[in-house]
């Protein structure tokens, strides 16, 4: 089985995946990532843990029509089985989605079905909420709308800036998101042997 992860910015929950996979906490390969901003740090991380990478942008393809095809020749081109999206900051469309299905996974800054989209949470730090969340969930063709996976709750405490408390949901997703995958590879591979 051979994972893709796509990713938009700095890499952590990359990072802490291909540590998992690379030390087999994780079933299979992952085989690639993918950025859509070359310039990004996650880059220089999949560089530094030997990870093949590949980069364009949409304006490079010259439209998201042309951009989707490209990236899923890249997909067919490394065999990949399953897509990780870990902070890529675009909307899958269905170029992808048809010949994935079931097959990607997101994780999201929130308790879903509450805040989905951007800026989940600066949303609910500004809502005075007593908590929020990280959910892991298979994508469909809604936002932030597929199949729910895991999903753990995070306190937002009276001593929370937002900064502390986006510290604190980064630190669960990192914790949430490899059991969540594994979790998802796991089923996967037991219906397809």
């Amino acid at each position: 089985m051979k994972t893709a992860i796509l990713a938009s910015g700095n890499g952590t929950n990359f990072e802490v995946l291909a540590k998992h996979f690379q030390a087999g906490d994780l079933p299979g390969e992952l085989a690639l990532l993918f950025c859509n901003h070359p310039d990004a740090p996650v880059m220089a991380r999949a560089k530094r843990l030997g990870v093949p990478a590949v980069s364009f942008t949409v304006k490079s393809c010259g439209g998201k029509a042309a951009y989707e095809e490209k990236l899923l020749a890249v997909l067919q081109e490394y065999q990949i089985d399953f897509i990780v999206l870990a902070g890529y900051l675009r909307v899958v469309g269905p170029t992808i989605l048809e010949h994935y299905d079931h097959r990607i996974i997101n994780l999201h800054p929130a308790w879903l079905p509450e805040y989905p989209g951007l800026h989940s949470i600066e949303r609910a730090f500004a809502d005075h909420r007593s908590q929020t969340g990280v959910t892991v969930h298979y994508i469909d063709a809604g936002l932030d709308s597929g199949p729910i996976i895991a999903q753990c709750h995070v306190p937002i405490l009276e001593t929370d800036t937002e900064e502390s408390l986006e510290r604190r949901v980064h630190d669960t997703e990192h914790q949430l998101y490899p059991l969540a995958l594994k979790q998802a590879l796991t089923a996967l591979n037991k219906k397809e042997n």
